[in-house]
């Protein structure tokens, strides 16, 4: 059971009347968890901005929902566990893949290896060494989608940590 409700258009206030507003007349709905966001304006505009920044990555796509998956795994939220599994499916990344992916790991050195930063960054940005950046660039990343990787961290973060306050869940948000 959700702990927040969602808002609507009608329902909320201020900044995020107007958010929600623009948000529906582009998309038609928005999905529970934007919804539920509406509490708090700050909140939603941060998403909304991280959300549109990170569609701008240099750090390939394939790569970016194994490390949400990883990431995900991690934090225990299944609802954003279940979207970037989607995802990574619809990207066409194996199910082996996906697997290792909810292991903190992939087949690929190369990948492995920014699962690995990755979950540093979750758990222990501070120990983060030079060879390690360095290994990545050995592996042909460059200084942009090194630095992809904390904004794909930090936003699945944001998602997971409120969705987990708000109580959202796979089942607390299936459509009948």
């Amino acid at each position: 059971m959700p702990r927040l409700n969602p808002l609507t258009p009608d329902t909320a206030v201020g900044a995020s009347r107007d958010l929600l507003a623009d948000l529906v007349s582009r998309h038609g709905q928005v999905g529970d968890m934007v919804a539920t966001m509406a509490h708090s304006p700050a909140v939603l505009g941060g998403y909304l901005q991280l959300s549109r920044a990170m569609g701008r990555a240099k750090l390939d796509r394939r790569i970016s929902e194994r490390v949400s998956v990883a990431v995900q795994a991690q934090q225990g939220c299944g609802l954003c566990l279940d979207a970037h599994i989607h995802a990574a499916r619809t990207l066409g990344v194996e199910e082996e893949e996906i697997e290792r992916a909810r292991a903190g790991t992939s087949a690929d050195p190369a990948i492995a290896a920014v699962v690995a930063l990755a979950l540093q960054v979750y758990r222990a940005p501070a120990s983060i060494t030079d060879d390690q950046v360095a290994a990545l660039r050995e592996h042909g990343f460059s200084d942009r989608a090194i630095s992809d990787v904390v904004g794909v961290v930090a936003l699945n973060l944001l998602t997971g940590a409120f969705n987990l306050l708000a109580g959202l869940t796979p089942e607390s948000t299936a459509r009948a």
